[in-house]
């Protein structure tokens, strides 16, 4: 783990900055799926050397990848299939336009097709975004303000018609104000107002921000999630899972939560939707 000094950007922050790119997401895909030297990543991603050399050497530095013969994912690196596999999930649920084929997932253990999902670590009961069994919020380092990255993160440059490999997920956290949003609306703000207050953002930010998501169909009219926006929290709960497992503030953790049946403090996890049980990275399967 590596603590982020007090009074600075906080887990959520730090992971927000840091993954919520799509070249670095693509780039963990492709280390997962067995990427490993510099020309595995150009042949499998449009990608040019000098944005694939500052991704990789951003995230060595973050400590993600170690250098040797190559580049070999640590153990903080591999844990973000969690994460990935949750937008995985989601973009084949909710998202119709892809530049390629998302493949099926497959769980090796019972070999069927299946959905990852979301779970109380701790006693295995599923977890909604709408089923009020979480109770919490800010932790000691939790704030709007150090929640936020630092700078707007980027999406990857191309073609207006690419709608891009994560296309609606960059869209969502691929950008400090969007992903600060998402992050309100979890927590039930819905009113302009209380989203300006939370974000300490202009109000034509803020604007700009809700347009989008609306665009998304992520919110709706009256600015509340919908079914599709309700459907990104797992993405949202194994992010912040991987955040504080690896980047904590030296005051705490960012966000604390309890599971309210078992009362335990809550860890994401993700189940197999076909036979129930608990999902590991090397057991999940992409199959054409």
């Amino acid at each position: 783990m590596t603590e982020l000094p007090a009074g600075q950007r906080n887990a959520i922050g730090v992971t927000l900055g840091l993954l919520g790119d799509e070249w670095a997401l693509l780039i963990l895909r492709e280390a997962l799926l067995g990427a490993s030297r510099f020309v595995d990543w150009r042949s499998r991603l449009p990608i040019s050397n000098a944005v694939l050399t500052a991704r990789l050497a951003r995230l060595t530095e973050s400590g993600l990848f170690v250098r040797g013969n190559g580049y070999r994912l640590t153990e903080r690196g591999a844990d973000v299939w969690s994460i990935l596999l949750s937008i995985w999930a989601w973009e084949d649920r909710w998202v119709a336009a892809h530049v390629e084929r998302l493949p099926v997932r497959v769980h090796r253990l019972c070999g069927k097709p299946f959905d990852p999902v979301l779970v109380c670590s701790a006693c295995d009961g599923t977890v909604l975004a709408i089923d009020h069994t979480l109770a919490g919020g800010f932790g000691p380092s939790g704030s709007w303000e150090r929640s936020v990255p630092a700078a707007t993160t980027r999406r990857r440059s191309g073609d207006s018609a690419d709608a891009g490999f994560f296309p609606e997920t960059a869209a969502l956290i691929g950008n400090r104000w969007s992903a600060a949003l998402v992050g309100a609306a979890f927590q039930g703000v819905h009113r302009f107002s209380d989203f300006q207050r939370c974000l300490n953002a202009p109000p034509t930010m803020v604007a700009d921000r809700i347009r989008t998501l609306c665009s998304l169909g992520v919110l709706g009219d009256d600015y509340r999630l919908t079914a599709k926006g309700l459907a990104f929290f797992p993405v949202v709960m194994c992010l912040v899972g991987w955040a504080q497992r690896w980047f904590r503030a030296a005051e705490g953790p960012a966000l604390v939560h309890r599971h309210l049946p078992c009362d335990s403090a809550f860890v994401a996890a993700l189940d197999c939707s076909s036979c129930g049980d608990r999902l590991a990275r090397k057991d999940v399967v992409p199959t054409s």
